[in-house]
């Protein structure tokens, strides 16, 4: 038996307010039109990012309307949530150059054919100054200082600008402009998604099915499993990582994050998820094999299902079997210290650290294991081995 359509929506969510409208709307005949905003203020997505996508795709998949919505207008302004300091401004050129970038990745996950692309210029562009003292006028200060990020602001004598204080009633008037249904967001943006139903609630007193339900979803864990998944923090995985990168990524997480991934990234139903639990509990199915799943199930998402059997066939080669990979990068170096060139070549961050693992005996090079910092390579071609994840060939020269 399949999930209920609101089994399949509650999957992986946070919160959602209200559930019982949720339903009702969920069981009428009409579709629903799901709204989820993107400033393109960064471009570049990562499965962080795709929680929100595949629960937008749920929604595609049940026959509803997604609206991916680009704030090209706020973006101008910047979201501070979160923030601790005033954001820098972004120019008109460059949030376009960002949202086609976005474009061109959402669909990746979103089914082209059922997503309408709006840009919140559109209507908010178009608002006369009294119509826009009139919107940001129905909202208090009192009321936005409760707001987490402003109170610490205001608080420590940071700058708040008034045009921060417009950013999130701008948000929730898109709601209206939109006759928004749904509205997705990260737990982070929920002051923001309620916004939504308060307008939504000014132009309509009497009527809650008028207002939007929101849903909220969890920020996804980085590799670490402990911080927000973040290309700053660099535990992140990347949609446009390569297929060899993005199976090893999702290989090198702990068996209980392991777990989470399933609940937020993975389309397996809640009944086979609990299944797969109970076989990990009884001994009957080996982690490490759930966790093949999901990297080829994630890989086949981004790439497809040819690459995701070569990547695991790959990772098993190295790992299990102590084989080197096929596709090794071939890099042209001149001769220096080797401490240098470890660093030279992007297998350390530092000359300390090079120095540190090889007195740990982590390098080989052509299968040996190097000793000595002060070990000096001929020219030629020569393989490295640092640990069990990082292999390159160099090809040393003297120009």
């Amino acid at each position: 038996m399949s999930d209920k359509p609101i089994d399949i929506i509650r999957k992986g969510t946070d919160e959602i307010i209200n559930e019982e409208l949720l339903v009702k709307k969920l069981q009428s005949s009409k579709p629903l039109v799901i709204k989820a905003g993107f400033d393109p203020t960064a471009p570049d997505l990562h499965l962080g990012h795709t929680v929100l996508l595949n629960k937008l795709r749920q929604f595609q998949d049940l026959g509803h309307t997604v609206i991916f919505l680009i704030g090209d207008f706020t973006a101008t302004i910047g979201d501070p949530t979160g923030k601790t300091e005033l954001r820098p401004v972004l120019s008109n050129a460059e949030v376009l150059k960002n949202a086609e970038t976005y474009k061109s990745q959402v669909f990746k996950i979103l089914d082209q054919n059922k997503t309408m692309i709006k840009f919140n210029s559109e209507w908010l562009a178009k608002l006369s100054a009294a119509e826009l003292i009139n919107i940001i006028g129905s909202y208090s200060v009192a009321r936005m200082l409760e707001r987490d990020d402003f109170k610490k602001r205001f608080k420590t004598n940071k700058n708040i600008s008034i045009k921060e204080f417009i950013y999130p009633i701008l948000q929730g008037y898109d709601s209206v402009a939109l006759n928004a249904d749904v509205e997705l967001g990260g737990t982070d943006q929920k002051f923001n998604l309620l916004m939504g139903r308060y307008f939504q609630s000014i132009n309509n007193p009497d009527k809650e099915d008028a207002k939007q339900v929101v849903i909220t979803l969890p920020l996804l864990e980085g590799l670490d499993g402990f911080k927000k998944m973040s290309k700053s923090l660099n535990n992140y995985i990347a949609i446009d990582d390569s297929p060899k990168e993005m199976f090893g990524k999702i290989m090198s997480i702990s068996d209980d994050l392991m777990w989470r991934y399933y609940e937020i990234l993975s389309s397996i139903s809640n009944k086979e998820l609990n299944i797969l639990k109970s076989k990990a509990v009884e001994d009957k199915l080996n982690p490490r094999d759930i966790k093949f799943d999901l990297g080829v199930e994630i890989v086949t998402r981004f790439h497809n299902k040819k690459e995701a059997e070569k990547s695991k066939n790959d990772f098993l080669a190295v790992f299990q079997k102590n084989k080197n990979p096929d596709d090794i990068e071939l890099v042209e170096v001149k001769a220096m210290p080797l401490p240098n060139l470890l660093k030279y070549i992007g297998f350390v961050s530092s000359t300390s650290e090079a120095r540190r693992l090889i007195s740990q005996k982590a390098l080989k090079i052509n299968e040996k294991t190097v000793n000595s910092i002060d070990e000096e390579l001929p020219n030629g071609q020569h393989l490295l081995k640092l640990g069990k994840k990082k292999f390159i060939k160099i090809n040393i020269t003297n120009i």
